[in-house]
């Protein structure tokens, strides 16, 4: 290794927010530094981004760097860490590696989606067999999570080994897929790890996380006491939950509806990969209301309260084919992402209030995290053993917590780090050395937006105080040349004291054009400007809030 060379970390998201991932792992001399990417995620846009479909992390630093980037490594394949590629990767067109059932969800994505790039230059690479990415060494090793195929990293350079654990849980039952490989973890922790950049999102929970096959059991003997119809919802990804519910269906002598397109996608990717193997096919929805309600066990999208899903649908009595009555239950097998809880809210209060039963995680083992609780963090240190912790994949609250038993645990050097932040990890001491650009791209209809772009602040403006638009006519002498016309959007039709808003706003217009001077009459910038000011102040004046107004002057 050159005494210029350098092993640098660089999130540019998921550290310090929940979803977004993606990691830059840099090698060689800092003007000749080499990077692999780890993962590429989206998230959902809250309150802040109206109209946005979904968030994406800003990757203008990467694209300065294009002509540097060895690949794009995906560890599993939920969208928080897969869910960016279709929309970015044009922008960077380096190789993809990843292992099958992650390949084989990216590409039905692709194959799906209007306007995604004609092929991925995927290469599937099989576990505990390391793969060479230009100056890095990439060995994929088991862990479990809540959906298969999920791997940590082990990576190697000159400047020593980094174990990166992406997602995961220590489940030894975990019903579908690898459990996590503690053999070869504790193998690399014997071979001497440098840093573990590790999974925080379950860092404040004490203890150990229950296996999915506790919840499956739980199913079984919540399908055996139901006396109607059951329905399910639950992350489409989460291939072993949708067998456990499957299994408690046929034990209890029941059928399996499937609704929704999310989850056709991903149990036709993973009957073709033989992971339902032993499940026999699943009813569509056409076959729902032409069977006994004591033998409908239906799995639904929607779990979190997405507009178009089936649950969401069916709570608003807007589902074509699916239908719920009294004495029905829904078993919301899922946790509530942060952010989507009124919606959920709305689903679970709809549903009660048309006397549905509802069963969620607060009322019965319907759900386990598929990330680690503190003690399972303890279990992952004592097997790495590393020199240097950052706690990443999660919000300040989660990193912090982690770091704080990290450092309990003995581990020499402890690093907080933020999206943004260039941390090297060797050789010497690893502290934060730079700062790259980072932020969020949203993603509105067909469009990428930057973080900055004016639609969305204006969209949020307008969400608050609505619209009034003006067109007014006037003549070379600057008079008006006919009747202004006026529009109203989001506005309340009457103010303060009944005043109707409308004729208050074209009483407005017509008395400031009576007042103002020629000159400014026959200036239309200056027309248009002053319309807009006594129109805000009038409006104001009787409700309070001043709207966005927006003033056409049209010479004739």
């Amino acid at each position: 290794m050159a005494p210029s060379e350098e092993l640098v970390f660089a999130p540019l998201g998921g550290v310090g927010e929940i979803g977004m991932n993606l990691g830059l792992y840099g090698f060689g001399p800092k003007k000749a530094r080499e990077w692999l990417i780890v993962d590429l995620g989206m998230s959902f846009a809250g309150d802040e981004a109206p109209g946005v479909d979904l968030v994406l992390p800003d990757i203008r630093f990467l694209e300065s760097e294009r002509k540097k980037i060895a690949g794009l490594v995906l560890t599993h394949g939920h969208e928080d860490h897969i869910g960016a590629v279709l929309d970015l990767w044009p922008r960077l067109k380096c190789p993809i590696y990843t292992t099958r059932f992650t390949a084989g969800l990216l590409e039905a994505k692709r194959a799906g989606e209007p306007g995604a790039p004609s092929e991925l230059p995927i290469e599937v690479v099989r576990a505990r067999q390391p793969v060479q990415i230009g100056p890095f060494s990439v060995e994929f090793v088991p862990v479990s999570h809540s959906i298969p195929d999920s791997h940590a990293l082990a990576i190697r350079t000159a400047a020593g080994l980094v174990v990166h654990t992406g997602d995961w849980k220590l489940d030894p039952t975990p019903l579908v897929g690898e459990a996590t490989d503690i053999a070869r973890l504790k193998a690399l922790g014997d071979e001497g790890v440098r840093a573990i950049i590790c999974d925080s999102t379950n860092a404040i929970r004490d203890g150990i996380s229950p296996s999915e096959a506790d919840v499956g059991a739980s199913l079984k003997a919540i399908v055996a006491k139901a006396k109607h119809r059951i329905a399910f919802t639950t992350f489409s990804s989460n291939v072993a939950r949708i067998r456990g519910i499957a299994e408690a269906a046929y034990a209890n002598g029941r059928e399996v509806v499937l609704v929704g397109r999310a989850l056709e996608r991903v149990i036709g990717v993973a009957r073709e990969q033989g992971l339902l193997d032993g499940i026999p096919a699943f009813r569509g929805a056409d076959a729902y209301g032409y069977l006994p309600r004591e033998r409908v066990v239906a799995i639904l999208t929607g779990s979190q309260g997405e507009p178009r899903a089936a649950l969401r649908r069916i709570a608003d009595d807007d589902h074509p084919e699916i239908a719920l009555s009294p004495g029905d239950q829904v078993v919301f097998s899922s946790r509530t992402i942060p952010g989507n809880e009124k919606v959920v809210n709305h689903i679970v209060n709809a549903l009660i209030k048309r006397g549905v039963e509802v069963i969620t995680d607060r009322t019965a083992l319907v759900h386990v995290s598929g990330h680690p609780r503190r003690g399972e963090l303890e279990e992952m240190y004592r097997m790495i053993r590393p020199q240097v912790a950052i706690p990443v994949h999660g919000e300040a609250l989660h990193l912090h917590e982690h770091a704080l038993l990290a450092r309990r645990l003995g581990v020499p050097e402890v690093l907080n780090c933020y999206d943004g932040n260039v941390i090297r990890l060797a050789p010497g001491p690893a502290e934060r050395v730079d700062d790259v650009p980072f932020g969020r791209l949203y993603k509105d209809g067909r469009l990428l937006l930057a973080e900055g772009a004016r639609a969305i602040p204006e969209r949020r403006k307008l969400s608050f105080v609505g619209a009034i638009s003006i067109a007014v006519a006037v003549n070379k002498q600057g008079g008006l040349a006919g009747d202004p016309s006026v529009e109203i959007t989001g506005v309340p039709e009457r103010g303060e004291g009944g005043v109707d808003m409308l004729d208050h706003v074209l009483d407005t217009v017509v008395a400031t054009l009576d007042n103002l001077p020629k000159a400014r009459r026959r200036d239309p910038e200056a027309l248009a400007e002053s319309l807009e000011r006594a129109v805000r102040s009038a409006v104001n004046a009787v409700w309070g809030k001043k709207p966005v107004c927006h003033v056409h002057v049209l010479e004739v």
